[in-house]
């Protein structure tokens, strides 16, 4: 079954005006200045907060 009436470009466009993406919040990390996650541990030298850390695999070659 088809729609009685078309749906106009600015009612489809405002319906997905919620649809956008959003870029990823990066901050520094306050041990080694590396680019982290927030509220996430840290990949390269693992620091969580200031009571906690997390040990990190090194690659060995």
């Amino acid at each position: 079954m088809l729609p009685k009436r078309r749906k106009s470009k600015a009612r489809k466009r405002t319906r997905r005006s919620h649809h956008a993406l959003v870029a990823v919040q990066l901050m520094a990390c306050p041990q080694c200045s590396q680019a982290k996650l927030s509220h996430a541990a840290c990949g390269n030298c693992g620091y969580v907060n200031a009571h906690s850390s997390v040990k990190v695999a090194t690659e060995e070659s």
